[in-house]
């Protein structure tokens, strides 16, 4: 395999285009994944909010959404989602009634401990073409590229 530039490609071929693989290397993940959680009742999304509470003491809707990079109207509706299923549960907050309260309820913690398998599964399908070194690399190259 040739060496790949770091300049923008000239050429008409979308596999040069670093967007384009971006967004294609997203979409087959995100079908893997989603693939692999449906047994689970769930999706990549749901398992983001999940893989967060399931780290943390009770916390609030707005820290979720902030860990994972969304809206609060999207975090509400995804939990909204998660809390019909009976995986999560809300409350206020007794320290501020204005904040809801979320965490895992014991068939969310199944759920994700479940889940947490199957998605380290698809993972691995996804990165199966490459070294365990490369996959290393691509996470870290991946993550000073958000953190920035």
């Amino acid at each position: 395999m040739g060496a790949v530039s770091t300049e923008p490609s000239a050429t008409a071929d979308p596999h040069e285009v670093l967007g384009y693989l971006l967004k294609h290397a997203t979409s087959k993940l995100t079908a893997l994944m989603d693939a692999a959680l449906e047994p689970f009742g769930i999706d990549s999304k749901d398992f983001g909010a999940l893989r967060v509470l399931a780290h943390r003491e009770p916390t609030s809707q707005l820290q979720v959404a902030q860990t994972l990079g969304i809206d609060r109207t999207t975090m509400v509706a995804l939990l909204d989602v998660l809390e019909r299923k009976g995986i999560v549960t809300r409350r206020p907050d007794p320290a501020d009634r204005r904040r809801n309260v979320v965490e895992l309820t014991e068939q969310g913690l199944r759920t994700y401990d479940a889940a947490r398998i199957a998605h380290g599964r698809a993972e691995s399908t996804f990165l199966a073409g490459i070294s365990p070194t490369a996959a290393g690399q691509l996470r870290r190259t991946l993550r000073t590229l958000v953190e920035d």
